[in-house]
């Protein structure tokens, strides 16, 4: 597969406060890309320097093969970015507005266009003015599908838009993968990125601290048992790498990390009733690396 952004020691630093420190990243050709972390670990930072707003203080960054410091303007018409919080002028419609985006970027599909309008349910003869927040997210995401771009880049897409939309918005995203399309997505919306991402990367304080699928990040987070019993649960006590366990009448529930073959052996000897075991989910394991805390950096 092709590599469509590289990053190698991309450093961003703000006086003495360092935004981002040494990322390190390749995301390949049809790969949807989360990247995760609380306000303030560097993630619009980092899409500020992909997309040549900004210039890193150290290392780089490389798009199509081309510097995105010195090719922003070439890149920029295969590249489609949605930003968390739009602005478009009040006096033009929805359609006005479209039309004007689409001349700037240089490339519509126009049918697919006219289908995002109506899968998001859009009413495009209206002013700007008019619109909610989520109507005027709808604007910037269908001008960015329909631009059929080499390149999606989203900042918080669905901010603003209700459930049902987000679902349009999660499965145009799958159709653009499946036209090789490449999708770099910043969210707070964990099930968001379970459903869509191929690989998630994780900040904290400027720096990647996880990349990797859902797979391989399952180890961020013990494994959760839940048991029930006709008497009393057994006494878990003597099995290692065991972790808020309760216990309550007949029914436990546990976390395990490592080899389960101990707790298995125990459970079984008690003959229970039901016993579920499950995966963490991201929002489990983005708790776990993180504790609950929060970044201080921009």
């Amino acid at each position: 597969m092709d590599t469509i952004i590289e990053t190698k020691g991309l450093t961003k630093r703000y006086g003495n406060m360092t935004a981002l420190d040494h990322l390190d990243i390749h995301i390949k050709k049809g790969e949807i890309i989360g990247y995760l972390g609380p306000n303030g670990a560097g993630k619009t930072t980092t899409i500020r320097l992909l997309l040549g707003l900004i210039r890193p203080t150290e290392g780089g960054v490389r798009i199509f093969g081309l510097d995105a410091s010195h090719d922003a303007a070439e890149l920029h018409r295969r590249i489609a970015y949605v930003p968390g919080e739009t602005t478009f002028w009040p006096n033009m419609t929805g359609a006005e507005t479209l039309h004007f985006l689409a001349n700037i970027h240089g490339h519509v599909d126009e049918i697919y266009q006219k289908e995002l309008i109506r899968k998001f349910e859009f009413e495009p003869n209206k002013r700007v003015r008019s619109y909610s927040k989520g109507n005027r997210q709808k604007i910037a995401l269908i001008a960015a599908l329909s631009s059929r771009a080499d390149l999606l880049i989203f900042d918080e897409p669905t901010s603003g838009l209700d459930p049902v939309m987000a679902k349009v918005f999660r499965t145009e995203v799958l159709v653009a993968q499946r036209n090789h399309q490449t999708t770099f997505l910043s969210s707070h919306m964990l099930e968001e990125v379970e459903e869509l991402c191929d690989r998630v990367a994780v900040l904290r304080q400027g720096t990647l601290v996880e990349l990797g699928t859902l797979e391989e990040l399952r180890h961020l987070s013990a494994l959760t048992i839940e048991a029930t019993f006709h008497t009393t649960p057994p006494d878990l006590s003597h099995i290692k790498n065991i972790s808020n366990l309760i216990v309550s009448k007949r029914r436990l529930q546990c976390n395990i990390n490592g080899p389960i073959d101990g707790l298995l052996k125990a459970i079984a000897a008690a003959k229970p009733i039901s016993f579920l075991s499950r995966k963490p989910s991201l929002e489990e394991l983005f708790l776990a690396l993180y504790d609950g805390k929060t970044d201080e950096k921009a």
